[in-house]
């Protein structure tokens, strides 16, 4: 949920606009060495394209307008050619949905909107005829305010279930958000602001006490400093291990634990799109605390068979506070925190990308990277990235990157179709609530979630309905699954062949990492480095608007051959390529050769 985590976000394009100076390396030799060296962990995770799965938007198979559990189901055998290993499905738990999803009631069953449990089943079973797992979102942060727990907490001072959620007095004072408590006029106590606008507490006149809410107000914060909270919580986590899922997404994660004295957090100056002061997040995000609950998580994920993993929502200043959610050289920690150091940098720069994917090759000790560019939360990376004019070639550049680095793959519907990010133009057509809050400074993500394109029908093969929970994307009819299978060269076959390389070919299954030419401010380059008996792999992205000459020496990655051979391009003037020496790369190309 990138809206809730807006200022680290801020803090993450604030560190990767600015200028970067160094552009040979500065890491350890040692680190540079391991992550050149081919691996023989076949940990199925280590090696996985995961694809996130929106459930209201993928397959309407009841024709109500929202997809559902059986939409899935229905097309897994696209996601099986596509070559897909495990699906991440955001939530599909029972809530009031004021936050789509993310506002949870019940954590141990299915909203009806889409299925039941036994649907669930049936997609479990169907996916794993195809050897796809699957993988669910997990809320631990916050509940709705309708989940019982709370429901039991909001009703007296004396329930048990109090203390399951973060309560306050408040301090005395007057004004707008001053209320009457037990001893006179009261007010919040802090400046902490909600992501969806306002204070980030709540009145509650049955107990005459504030309730801390980071999301919306209907999305109260656990407390997580209570055991109960972490027991309760591990106990529905473990509902959905007992069923066989293959680990869980973890949202918000960073965001667990609050400062226990309350201090306000720094104020960074101007107001956001709510209309709130910026702040910092100091005193509620990444606090030290979380690692420990992370480790018990860690440990009790273990104990279940088939390599269960935990990825989490980690928008993280720098890499060295990534390599703590791994849990440093413990290795203790998060499988797979998600670095979008990388993949939300929103610029296209060789120098920039070489900078961030060499740091997470050398700097979090050896743990497996997660590199991801596209959500439910963002703007899709067809604009973020594109320049209106070379979007596809952009877009493949990207894949390629994605697919060919030494990392777990994980995409979201639709990035495979260049799907673009469609924003309501009228603040009464917005779902999303931080865009009806925020408007029109802030749109909200309804954009980023319009239904998945199947075919140029009506509802783009997405449903039967009159009308669906949001509108399909007006480019449905020449960018969708049927009209792009057609076309040898469209973005979605970049797709297929890119990903069935990576399980094919050694070195991009296995195989370590070296970066070659790093002083080239405009191509990025580089090895996969191959076992025993298998070629080694080279990389090509040109990453500028212009035609760009260079020549590679193999002989940096500890590679005698010097003729290549391609194995996958965009350009037809590249097909031929024999050496890498005095070799013009056509604006916005992307190559990847053998080393014969």
């Amino acid at each position: 949920m990138q809206t809730r985590n807006l200022l680290p976000l801020l803090v993450i394009q604030t560190l990767l606009c600015g200028a970067i100076s160094a552009q040979t390396s500065t890491a350890d030799p040692s680190a540079l060495r391991a992550a050149a060296t081919p691996s023989s962990d076949q940990t199925w995770w280590k090696h996985a394209v995961v694809y996130e799965i929106y459930p209201r938007s993928f397959q309407d198979s009841n024709g109500d307008g929202i997809g559902d559990l059986n939409g899935i189901t229905q097309r897994l055998d696209y996601l099986q050619k596509l070559g897909i290993d495990a699906i991440w499905i955001s939530p599909m738990y029972p809530s009031p949905q004021v936050d789509f999803g993310y506002d949870i009631s019940d954590y141990e069953n299915v909203d009806p909107k889409y299925g039941t449990l036994a649907d669930f089943d049936r997609l479990m079973a169907e996916a794993k005829k195809r050897n796809i797992r699957i993988m669910l979102d997990m809320v631990l942060n916050h509940t709705s305010d309708k989940h019982r727990w709370f429901i039991e907490s909001a009703s007296s001072r004396t329930n048990p279930k109090h203390d399951w959620y973060v309560w306050n007095d408040g301090v005395p004072g007057t004004g707008k958000n001053a209320h009457q408590g037990p001893h006179g006029s009261v007010v919040p106590p802090n400046n902490w602001i909600s992501g969806f606008g306002g204070s980030a507490w709540e009145w509650n006149p049955t107990v005459k006490q504030f309730y801390y809410h980071q999301f919306y107000k209907q999305q109260p914060d656990l407390n997580w400093r209570n055991p109960e909270v972490e027991k309760a919580m591990f106990g529905s986590m473990q509902f959905w291990l007992d069923r066989g899922v293959a680990g869980f997404r973890l949202d918000a994660i960073t965001d667990l634990f609050e400062d226990p004295q309350l201090h306000n957090n720094p104020e960074t100056g101007g107001i956001n799109a709510q209309g709130d002061p910026n702040l910092g997040d100091t005193y509620t995000n990444n606090l030290p605390e979380v690692h420990d609950t992370i480790r018990r998580m860690r440990a009790m994920v273990a104990k279940y068979p088939g390599n269960r993993v935990l990825i989490g929502e980690t928008y993280l200043p720098n890499t060295a506070e990534l390599d703590k959610w791994y849990g440093g050289t413990a290795k203790d920690e998060l499988q797979l925190p998600m670095d979008m150091i990388v993949g939300f940098s929103n610029r296209l720069s060789a120098s920039n990308f070489r900078k961030r994917i060499e740091e997470v090759e050398t700097q979090v000790h050896g743990s497996q990277p997660l590199l991801v560019f596209d959500n439910h939360d963002n703007g899709r990376s067809w604009e973020r990235y594109g320049d209106g004019v070379h979007n596809e070639q952009i877009a493949k550049l990207l894949a390629a990157m994605l697919f060919t680095t030494r990392s777990t793959a994980l995409m979201y519907y639709g990035e495979e179709l260049g799907m673009v990010t469609s924003m309501p133009t009228r603040v009464e057509d917005v779902k999303d609530p931080i865009g009806i809050t925020g408007w029109p400074k802030e749109k909200g993500r309804d954009g980023e979630r319009t239904p998945m394109q199947w075919d140029g029908a009506t509802d783009a093969g997405f449903s039967t309905a009159s009308s669906t929970w949001l509108p399909v994307a007006s480019n449905y009819k020449t960018v969708n699954v049927q009209a792009e299978s057609a076309d040898p060269n469209s973005l979605l076959n970049w797709h297929k062949e890119l990903i069935h390389l990576r399980r094919d070919l050694p070195a991009l299954h296995e195989g370590g990492m070296v970066m070659l030419d790093r002083t080239n401010p405009n191509v990025l380059s580089y090895v996969r480095t191959a076992p025993a008996g298998a070629k080694a792999v080279v990389v090509v992205l040109n990453m500028s608007a212009q035609p760009q000459t260079l020549s590679l020496d193999l002989a940096e990655a500890g590679l005698k051959g010097k003729r290549v051979k391609a194995i996958l391009t965009d350009e037809s003037s590249l097909k031929g390529l024999s050496a890498l020496t005095n070799v013009t790369l056509p604006p916005f190309s992307s190559w990847v050769g053998s080393v014969e």
